[in-house]
């Protein structure tokens, strides 16, 4: 490379076209110097202010289509600028410093950043999580925070499992339970932390100015058990019912559904013992009794059959004590409103939700009345407009709002499965469309807080939307004495998501601060074709200014609630690596998917560092061995028998 022709010049190098990249750099250096005393209040020799100057040069060089100077410079063998986002400015002096070698300029280091730049930006990335997660688990580097499900108030055992399985962050949503079961989980957490040896952080999940459905009345109690059937509708397995004495809510092994009868009765159970009711269609049906015991039994059947509260069972042929019992124990379905497409469905501002019904009325074809359900913040019916999309239940149900008052929408369904879909109370409503203007704490927040500055390591902010969010935070925990407490942002609205780099310039004012890519309602809120999309955007942001993120929403969620996970959502998980920690659900085979997902991360962090791919040694194929002459092998020296 230095050898020289006769003219004195570099062999093989085009000298106009390292003057022109030269060039084009200089002016994106400027742009981004520029960017920095634009953005960047002076605060130097802080860690945050190295990492806000690194955002405020990574947005200035996004501003600018690096797609063509990206090609140029790696035809020349050098950085394309393609991982910068943790050192830009170091990065882009690194390539100017080259390119005036290559051209036989002199060339003086810029910036005292510039021969460790990437070092440096690793080591504060890696610093930043490490004050808002703690360490991580030996031999992964991405943390495992798990959703707490209500049981974990009372189930020492639950929450043992899931820290000895790999969880490293609780996750305790403030949208659901009271403060009492929050201090009861919390302390079921650091009991198992102590008892195991890990640690374990929490974190307590502001539920934020949600938008969800307000209450539907429940459906008759009624339990539904049935048999497993294949395409030809012969029976593969039979129906199983859990029977258990009143009051008892141990599972019945194997048991579909449960329901509870009297303790005699129980009591007399036997193996082998036939077992009649009449379902609530009229149906005879017959049990035979798998196995029995005073705790519990497990009843089988070959048909469908459906119990309500008060139905008889008899024992047939019985000989001693009571040959009749009462079902109990039935649990309330929960209330519904099937929607089909093209139906209307009115959101009013309170009341119970109710099914549409024949009658005179608002409503389309024929004068019918629409369903109707309540929503829990009706002050956004003041900011909403006619054409709109709305959503409902992270997407499954859509609709465009044709009317809007102070007092309801009136919303044609347009988007909902063939056939129609249930939409339940408390589920999730999203206005992508809307220009909302709502605080990002409520008053519920706000009372909340007192018990988050008690129990967690970190506060989850819902809905961050801009950084007087951020900043009204930080001052509510500064008043509570509680300042020293981690803040992520939850991503989950457009809005959200197009204020980011003010979101994250706020957010380095906290102690520690992390971001939490909220994945099903940013598909919901920016379009499902665009959610890889913007996650990326989100990821490379979050890099830039050394924040750690949080993966989430419907991680290996298959496997959380079946027990099976899906492939996609193998991949999709093995995706997280690039993130900080990545987040799980609860669901019933939760301490499975922590450990599937403590095995892949382990795995994966050898190939993948944040976007950057690592070439360690491949162990899968063996090199293949040379043909020589008349297709005969010949053995090499990595090859050959020793």
């Amino acid at each position: 490379m230095t050898d020289r022709t006769g003219e004195g010049e570099p062999a093989g190098w085009d000298l106009r076209e390292c003057a022109a990249l030269i060039d084009e750099l200089t002016v994106l250096r400027e742009s981004m110097l520029e960017s920095e005393s634009r953005l960047v209040p002076p605060r130097a020799g802080a860690d945050g202010s190295h990492s806000a100057v690194n955002l405020a040069h990574y947005l200035a060089m996004r501003r600018f289509d690096m797609r063509r100077l990206q090609e140029r410079l790696a035809r020349i063998g050098l950085s394309s600028l393609g991982r910068a986002e943790s050192h830009v400015l170091a990065n882009v002096d690194k390539v100017l410093g080259l390119l005036h070698v290559l051209a036989g300029r002199p060339w003086h280091p810029h910036t005292a950043d510039e021969p460790a730049g990437l070092g440096r930006g690793r080591a504060l990335a890696e610093a930043h999580a490490q004050a808002l997660f703690g360490p991580a688990a030996a031999g992964r580097s991405v943390r495992i925070m798990v959703t707490l499900p209500s049981q974990a108030a009372d189930d020492d055992a639950l929450v043992e499992g899931m820290v000895e399985s790999g969880m490293d962050i609780a996750r305790i949503n403030c949208a659901h339970d009271h403060p009492q079961r929050w201090a009861a989980m919390a302390a079921r957490i650091w009991r198992a932390s102590r008892r195991t040896g890990r640690p374990v952080r929490i974190l307590m999940d502001l539920a934020g100015p949600k938008l969800r459905t307000g209450p539907i009345p429940a459906c008759a109690p009624v339990v539904r058990v049935k048999p497993v059937r294949d395409d030809h509708g012969r029976v593969q397995a039979p129906a199983r019912l859990g029977v258990r004495p009143p009051g008892c809510s141990k599972p019945v092994p194997q048991a579909d559904v449960h329901v509870s009868v009297g303790a005699a009765w129980l009591g007399q159970l036997r193996e082998g013992d036939t077992v009649e009711c009449t379902d609530a269609r009229g149906a005879r049906r017959r049990f035979r009794v798998r196995h029995a015991g005073q705790a519990g039994a497990l009843l089988e059947c070959r048909h469908t059959t459906y119990l309500v509260e008060g139905a008889s069972l008899t024992r047939v042929h019985a000989t001693d004590g009571d040959a009749r019992t009462a079902v109990g124990d039935v649990p309330e379905r929960a209330g519904r409103l099937r929607l089909q497409r093209g139906d209307a469905l009115r959101l009013k501002r309170s009341g119970e939700g109710r099914p549409a019904r024949a009658g005179k009325g608002c409503a389309r074809n024929g004068g019918s009345r629409p369903a109707e359900i309540a929503c829990t913040l009706p002050q956004v019916f003041d900011q909403v407009r006619p054409g709109e999309r709305i959503w409902f239940d992270d997407g499954r149900i859509g609709g465009v709002i044709r009317t809007a008052s102070s007092k309801a929408l009136d919303i044609e369904i347009t988007d909902v499965r063939e056939g129609g879909d249930d939409l339940l109370a408390d589920k999730g409503i999203n206005l992508p469309d809307s220009r909302l203007d709502l605080p990002a704490l409520t008053d519920k927040d706000l009372a909340d807080l007192a018990v988050v500055a008690m129990h967690a390591d970190l506060v989850g902010l819902s809905f961050a939307q801009s950084a007087a969010d951020v900043t009204s935070l930080r001052r509510r925990l500064e008043e509570l004495g509680a300042a020293h407490l981690g803040v992520l942002l939850k991503i989950e609205t457009r809005r959200g998501f197009e204020h980011l780099p003010e979101l994250l310039f706020a957010a380095m004012e906290c102690r520690a601060a992390g971001v939490m890519i909220a994945r099903g309602d940013l598909a919901v809120e920016c379009g499902y074709e665009r959610l890889a999309e913007v996650q990326e955007e989100i990821l490379w942001a979050c890099e830039a200014a050394h924040m750690p993120v949080v993966w989430a929403t419907q991680v290996l969620e298959t496997l959380a609630r079946t027990g099976r996970p899906s492939r996609a959502e193998i991949t999709d998980a093995a995706m997280g690596v690039r993130a900080e920690c990545v987040m799980l659900n609860k669901g019933p085979f939760v301490t499975d998917a922590i450990r599937t997902l403590d095995g892949i991360l382990r795995r994966m962090q050898t190939h993948q560092a944040k976007k950057r791919p690592l070439l360690r040694a491949l162990k899968s194929w063996k090199p293949p061995r040379a043909v020589g002459p008349e297709g005969r092998h010949l053995s090499s020296p990595s090859t050959a028998s020793p």
